[in-house]
C-alpha cells in the first residue's frame, strides 16, 4: 500500500509504503524505497493517498443502524453502550474472529438504571428490553453478574433524570454496580449529562462517561474529572444536531484543557448521526483543541483503550495485526474522505470498496 502513511499516535504522516503479508500481519512500514518492496505485490494506493488505522466508534447503538455497514464504511471496531441481550450477544465479537465483513465489537448489554428510569420510558428504547433495573445496592452484584453472564465487555449505567424527573440510581447504587462490576474484572460507563449526575458518577468511581456533558461544568468538577482518570467519549456531533452542542463542546475544551482522555465516539441511533465514520465528529473533537491528527488519535489509539475493546491498538506496528484503512485522500486536510474509503483491511481480510 503506497501513500501518505500514518502509524498512528503522535507520529508524523510521511510518504511511504506498508506490507502486509497473506495473514493480514504488518510486515513492513517505510519509505517506498526502490528494490526494498517485493515486485509482485499487490498495490493498493499511490500518490495522494493515505494509509492509516481504522477508526474505532467507542459509542454505538446498533439496533439502530446495521454492524454489516461498519467495516467498509471505515470503522475497524465498535462499542455498542445499550441494546437488549440478544441483540448484543448476536453482534459481539468476544473472542472469536468477526465475520466476514464486520468489525470487532463489544457491547454493554441493557443499561442499568432505576425502576421506571431512562431509557425505559423513552420512545424507541422503551420497550425491547433496553433497561435493566437496579433498585437498592444489595441487588447491584445479582444485576450486574447476570449482564456479564450474557455477554457485557463493560458495565453501562444510566444517571438521566430528563426534563421530567425520571428516577435515577442513588449514589449508593451507582458505587455498588461499579464494586460489582469491577469485582468481575469489567469497567464501568455512565451515562451522566448533568452537572449533579456527573458529580454522582465520578464520586461512585466509575471508569468513563459515555458522552461529554450538555450542562456547563464547573472548574473543580473538571478537575475532578481529570484527577479521577476518567475518560470522556465526545458525542459532540449529535448534541449539535439536536441544538445542545455549545456547551457540550465548551465542557470538552475544558476537559481537554485539564488533561482528560477524549475519545471518539458518535452515539449512533441519536439525532443527526450516521453509518461508518463521521467527519463532523472528528472536526468537533479538532476544534475542541485536539487539531485534526490529535482527533484522528482520539479515534483511533485512544478509543481502541476503550473499556470492553480489547485487541485493538489503533496503531500500526511491525508484527501486529493490521486494522487499517486507505483513504483516497489526506483526511488530515480533508475529514471527508472518511466517507469514501478505498480498502480497509482487517482481521486478515480485506474489503475493497
Amino acid at each position: 500500500m503506497l501513500g501518505t502513511v500514518w502509524p498512528g499516535g503522535t507520529v508524523e504522516p510521511f510518504a511511504g509504503a506498508v506490507v502486509v503479508d497473506s495473514k493480514g500481519i504488518v510486515d513492513y512500514i517505510g519509505p517506498a524505497v526502490p528494490g526494498r518492496l517485493p515486485a509482485d505485490l499487490q498495490v493498493i494506493g499511490g500518490d495522494g493517498f493515505w494509509i492509516g488505522p481504522g477508526v474505532v466508534d467507542a459509542h454505538v447503538h446498533l439496533a439502530f443502524g446495521s454492524v454489516d455497514d461498519c467495516l467498509w464504511r471505515g470503522l475497524v471496531g465498535i462499542r455498542d453502550l445499550g441494546a437488549p441481550t440478544e441483540s448484543a450477544r448476536s453482534w459481539r465479537t468476544g473472542h472469536r474472529r468477526p465475520p466476514r465483513g464486520r468489525p470487532f465489537v463489544a457491547v454493554a448489554g441493557p443499561i442499568l438504571t432505576a425502576p421506571r428510569g431512562y431509557p425505559s420510558r423513552t420512545g424507541q428504547w422503551g420497550s425491547g428490553g433496553f433497561a435493566t433495573f437496579v433498585e437498592a445496592p444489595a441487588q447491584a452484584k445479582q444485576v450486574v453478574h447476570r449482564v456479564v453472564a450474557h455477554g457485557a465487555d463493560v458495565v453501562k449505567i444510566a444517571l438521566e433524570p430528563g426534563g421530567v424527573g425520571w428516577p435515577v440510581p442513588e449514589p449508593a447504587v451507582v458505587r455498588a454496580v461499579v464494586e460489582a462490576a469491577h469485582a468481575t474484572g469489567l469497567s464501568v460507563v455512565a451515562h451522566a449529562l448533568r452537572v449533579d449526575m456527573v458529580r454522582r458518577a465520578i464520586d461512585g468511581g466509575v471508569d468513563e462517561l459515555a458522552h461529554t456533558p450538555t450542562e456547563r461544568l464547573p472548574d473543580d468538577l473538571v478537575e475532578h474529572i481529570a484527577e479521577a482518570r476518567v475518560a470522556v467519549v465526545s458525542t459532540l456531533q449529535t448534541f449539535f444536531s439536536a441544538g445542545s452542542g455549545r456547551a457540550a463542546a465548551a465542557n470538552a475544551a475544558a476537559l481537554h484543557r485539564a488533561g482528560v482522555v477524549l475519545r471518539y465516539g458518535t452515539d449512533l441511533g441519536s439525532d443527526g448521526t450516521v453509518m461508518g465514520v463521521d467527519p463532523r465528529e472528528l472536526d468537533r473533537l479538532a476544534d475542541a483543541g485536539l487539531g485534526r491528527l490529535g482527533a484522528l488519535r482520539a479515534a483511533t489509539e485512544l478509543a481502541a483503550q476503550s473499556p470492553g475493546l480489547r485487541g485493538r491498538s489503533g496503531h500500526l506496528r511491525v508484527g501486529e495485526p493490521a486494522a487499517l484503512v486507505v483513504l483516497p485522500g489526506n483526511p488530515v486536510a480533508e475529514p471527508g474522505f472518511w466517507r469514501s474509503p478505498v480498502a480497509v483491511l482487517a482481521d486478515g481480510r480485506l474489503t475493497l470498496n
